[in-house]
């Protein structure tokens, strides 16, 4: 049976019983797997066909970012991210961006693309639920990201566990649970998962996501027809496509961020100051 819907304020400590904490960049540990990294959930809400291999959380680290104008009293976003390589880093001109946003940072390092699908999952749960139990967290506004390879873990968290995740926003990759068209007239690009249906219904109407991609970008026809023929034709009731000219399969400078955040925080009260 799916664990019940995260009401996650009422599992969050709230003011002053939650922990301190240390402003800025800092690398934490967390104490446990979620019950909804248990590998009978995670194969039930894939639909997988294999079984997922034991994780010890305890050998496994976390960046975290916590801006100077975070405080316990307040509650904050958690911006999720899923790094194609080693690193869970951002570029330093995307961090001013969270922090006005509102958001804490948190990335499990070597969660890249050589690593099992399962383990970069059950890494993104872990962050989910771990900072919850850190910090003032606003459970409308826990999104998950990632760049390339990292994206496409991303795309299937933000619909597979859209109980968890009120948003998802993928770099440069996303993968869909329909058979859809790669764009050059030719390939179909096949399935990466089933989702439960009790969770697709709370992603077709609740979450949100933004696809980002590049003008030059290599995935940008995989990524486009992920928007017209997987999300918009499958019935998401807030999906937006972002194409940033003149870019590659790199990250797009901070401003392309911002729009997707903002498509993220829509109706959610955010007033965030003025980004650069």
């Amino acid at each position: 049976m799916l664990s019940a819907l995260l009401a996650l304020s009422s599992c969050c400590l709230q003011g002053a019983e939650l922990p301190l904490f240390t402003v800025g960049k800092s690398t934490v540990e967390f104490a446990k797997l979620p019950p909804q990294a248990d590998a009978t959930e995670m194969k039930m809400r894939l639909h997988s066909i294999e079984d997922a291999a034991a994780l010890d959380l305890a050998k496994e680290k976390f960046q975290i970012i916590v801006p100077a104008a975070y405080k316990h009293s307040e509650r904050w976003g958690v911006f999720i991210w899923i790094s194609p390589g080693d690193a869970p880093g951002i570029p330093a001109d995307w961090e001013p961006v969270l922090a006005a946003r509102k958001l804490i940072f948190v990335g499990a390092y070597k969660s890249g693309n050589p690593r099992n699908v399962f383990d970069r999952f059950r890494l993104a749960l872990a962050a989910n639920v771990g900072m919850r139990e850190r910090f003032n967290v606003d459970g409308r506004r826990v999104y998950v990201s990632g760049f390339s390879g990292g994206g496409r873990v991303a795309s299937m968290l933000g619909v597979a566990y859209a109980d968890m995740f009120s948003g998802a926003m993928p770099f440069m990759g996303v993968n869909f649970y329909e058979d859809i068209p790669a764009g050059d007239g030719k390939r179909t690009l096949g399935a990466s998962f089933i989702p439960d249906a009790e969770v697709l219904a709370i992603a077709k109407k609740a979450c949100r996501y933004v696809l980002v991609t590049g003008e030059k970008d290599f995935n940008r026809p995989g990524t486009k027809s992920a928007f017209e023929d997987g999300y918009r034709k499958e019935g998401f009731a807030n999906v937006r496509y972002l194409e940033a000219p003149g870019v590659g399969h790199n990250l797009p400078a901070a401003t392309w961020l911002e729009q997707g955040l903002a498509f993220l925080d829509e109706g959610k009260g955010i007033e965030p100051e003025k980004t650069k």
